[in-house]
């Protein structure tokens, strides 16, 4: 797929088990193995899954009222099994608070519903991680 369906973000080696990712707007973000303070790969991929859903969320609810508070925790257990390493017993925790009365009510009402739908249909990573698509991984020279 190509066009308006493609993402992408190049990755560069800047030293031992680190790299730069540049987006295709020229944004660039640290990544490292946990020896320094850039973000690691999960912890990148605990950001997709809280910011993605965060993102499709924001807009259905501020809809009614603007979040006072709207703040995302997103964990996982890494672990070794006979599947390898994998993450297991993933969470987003969402602390959202919205301004009282009748337009913070339904912004309230509302929250639980516009998370599920986020999570079962319209958020592309939580999505992605839940189908189980796999990554096609190729080999090109350099040279």
């Amino acid at each position: 797929m190509s066009g308006d369906t493609e993402r992408s973000v190049a990755l560069t080696r800047t030293g031992s088990s680190r790299y730069r990712a540049t987006n295709v707007r020229g944004t660039t973000l640290e990544i490292g193995d946990g020896s320094s303070d850039d973000f690691t790969p999960v912890e990148l991929l605990l950001v997709a899954l809280g910011a993605c859903t965060a993102i499709t969320v924001d807009p259905i609810v501020e809809r009614r009222a603007a979040p006072e508070t709207f703040d995302i925790t997103a964990r996982a257990d890494k672990i070794r099994d006979d599947l390898g390493n994998h993450l297991v017993d993933l969470r987003l925790l969402f602390d959202v608070a919205f301004p009282a009365g009748e337009a913070g009510d339904r912004a309230r009402a509302l929250l639980p519903d516009a998370l599920r739908q986020a999570e079962e249909r319209l958020c592309s990573v939580s999505r992605t991680v839940a189908i189980g698509t796999p990554a096609k991984v190729e080999v090109r020279d350099a040279r």
